[in-house]
């Protein structure tokens, strides 16, 4: 038995694998490799608390490659929360990073041909889910349901949920409370942020302590009633949400934190970008590490900067679990000179 499944973990990240397949910034190809928010975010989390192992709980299809699972737990990463369905889901997952912002496309046909590379055969058939609306009663395959929790995950006290359905998001945090967790982060999804779930996000966000949406999210919730992103952040602290932490890509992030009232503004630390899949993840990851550690809003979300910029400089989830030893505490203290109370 793999050490990893004999230790009850104390963060557990909920979320999605996936199969990427990728075209870098460079015009480089990654066909066909392991992906998904879930494990990015456990690996942001595992640079600052690799033990006990994090634990992941996704849904995959029985097409999902075992050794990859077996290969999650090698690294260092629970995934006894895995659920194998018993029928094949599609989770392949295409990206350009050719254009600024990346291009999700139904077609990447033409971003192959744009780099001259042959289309892969494993992207035939490929069909883009587009960021249509989530539906307020309808489950899908990969929705987390109660079930999946397995009883050592919920003996832990900490927990991260990545972007989801909308139901999922606002069943497992009610169910993580429940059991008994006093930490719970949440990075929304595209698929509600937007004006028709205006009135359903109240109740999604209670109880949270911490809110993580990107900056495009936020201002598509508030189109048509804020343009300045520090009164968006106090309207979402105000429903019950400890923290709010506005991620911005090369810009940073944005922190409110609604005990204290107050506000910084933290660039991201400087790195050249290599690949930037899973980066927002493994930000999400850092901060719930930190948060967990220091109870400290600026510190955790400087902790979560710092997950990111290793995430960045290499391919795969793993790449920023194997920095060199104190690489990321020195990063740590370099940025600290740098965040900005405003």
């Amino acid at each position: 038995m793999d050490s990893s499944e004999s230790q009850i973990p104390q963060f557990i990240i909920a979320g999605q694998l996936r199969r990427d397949f990728i075209i870098l910034p460079n015009g480089d190809t990654r066909i066909d490799v392991p992906g998904g928010n879930a494990v990015y975010a456990a690996a942001g989390l595992a640079v600052w608390e690799p033990n006990p192992p994090p634990g992941i709980v996704a849904r995959v299809g029985n097409d999902y490659p075992r050794e990859w699972l077996e290969k999650f737990a090698q690294r260092g990463i629970d995934v006894r929360g895995v659920h194998v369905l018993a029928q094949p889901v599609d989770l392949r997952a295409f990206i350009s990073f050719l254009e600024i912002p990346p291009l999700l496309t139904e077609d990447p046909v033409s971003s192959f041909a744009k780099i001259g590379e042959p289309f892969p055969k494993g992207l035939i058939g490929y069909q883009y889910k587009s960021n249509t609306t989530d539906s307020r009663s309808r489950l899908n395959l990969t929705s987390l349901r109660q079930s999946d929790l397995i009883p050592d995950y919920l003996k832990a006290s900490a927990a991260h949920v990545c972007p989801l359905d909308y139901l999922t998001h606002t069943l497992l945090p009610a169910v993580l409370r429940q059991a008994g967790f006093d930490l719970i982060t949440l990075d929304p999804s595209s698929g509600y942020m937007n004006s028709s779930f205006w009135d359903d996000l109240p109740s999604l966000i209670t109880g949270l302590t911490a809110f993580l949406p990107s900056e495009e999210e936020i201002r598509t919730l508030f189109h048509g009633r804020s343009s300045d992103l520090w009164e968006m952040a106090e309207a979402i602290a105000a429903y019950g949400c400890q923290i709010v932490v506005i991620k911005r890509g090369e810009r940073g992030q944005l922190v409110f934190d609604a005990a204290s009232r107050k506000r910084w503004e933290i660039p991201s630390y400087p790195v050249q970008s290599v690949d930037p899949t899973g980066a927002g993840d493994a930000y999400c990851g850092g901060f719930l590490a930190g948060y967990r550690k220091t109870s400290d809003p600026l510190l955790a979300a400087l902790v979560g900067n710092i997950s990111a910029s290793l995430a960045l400089q290499g391919h795969g989830p793993f790449y920023a679990m194997e920095a060199l030893p104190g690489l990321a505490h020195a990063r740590l203290e370099a940025l600290r000179q740098l965040a900005r109370e405003v």
